[in-house]
């Protein structure tokens, strides 16, 4: 398989902080997902924000890739920082995450996994039948559901401009790219490798979470050695941008403690 192409956005922020790079969810683009955590963070870090294949600002894929791919492509814009750097990752992101941190510990200062798993849930089947459903029908058939399954009660009502700006990127994805994605989560299980990782490791959730739930941030959390769990009150499965000053704290904290 050819290694996706990422774009990968320059980083902002402390002029002497170390690189934090903050990937996407499926569907999402990091810029409006991250929008309100980044100038929180950009106090203390070098942040850079990466987009999924065919969302946001990274151009449409050429060909199947794996979460392992991804992970690769992502090692090599952490290389191009020239020091190791700090990761976080949402969803999707926070698989690739895993990946990196279990693929490239040496690149790391840390890692930080958000709204995610170590083995969706949904299985391969229901991924391929989302897939088909995309390239029949195209992602905007996914956004009155993705609305219930993303956000907590009470998000949309409370961040109309954000939730609704992350449903518009949804609709806006490249079809084929989205529906590639979903076929490398039908093959993602790191459930044996994470034992392996030895790196500073923050296993986030959303309290509201039913896609990724307290369960699967757990066992992540159980599976690396040291790893901290937190979760986020009034989040479902995009807790950035559903409570950001709230993720922003845990992400700085943490990764400072890190860096001491």
């Amino acid at each position: 398989m050819t290694i996706p192409e990422l774009s990968v956005t320059e980083a902002v922020g402390s002029d002497d902080g170390p690189v934090l790079l903050l990937g996407p969810s499926l569907g999402t683009a990091s810029a409006v997902l991250w929008e309100d955590v980044l100038p929180i963070l950009a106090r203390t870090f070098r942040v850079a924000t990466w987009d999924l294949p065919g969302h946001g600002a990274s151009a449409p894929p050429e060909a199947p890739f794996t979460i392992d791919d991804l992970a690769d492509a992502l090692a090599e814009a952490a290389r191009s920082f020239g020091e190791p750097v700090f990761a976080a990752g949402v969803s999707l992101g926070g698989a690739v995450t895993q990946a990196l941190a279990i693929r490239h510990s040496d690149l790391l200062r840390g890692a930080a996994a958000i709204c995610t798993a170590a083995a969706f849930a949904d299985g391969a089947e229901a991924w391929h039948e989302r897939a088909a459903q995309v390239r029949a029908q195209g992602t905007p058939v996914l956004v009155r559901s993705s609305a219930e399954r993303w956000f907590a009660p009470g998000s949309i009502a409370a961040r109309p401009d954000i939730t609704g700006r992350l449903l518009h990127t949804l609709s806006d994805a490249d079809d084929e790219g989205y529906a590639l994605c979903c076929e490398a989560l039908a093959g993602f299980d790191v459930r044996e490798q994470l034992g392996s990782v030895t790196l500073p490791f923050l296993v986030m959730y959303g309290v509201e979470d039913q896609v990724t739930p307290r369960a699967a941030a757990e066992e992540i959390a159980d599976a690396v050695p040291g790893a901290s769990l937190v979760g986020i009150d009034g989040a479902a499965h995009l807790a950035p941008a559903e409570k950001p000053t709230e993720v922003a704290a845990e992400l700085q904290a943490f990764f400072e403690r890190s860096t001491r």
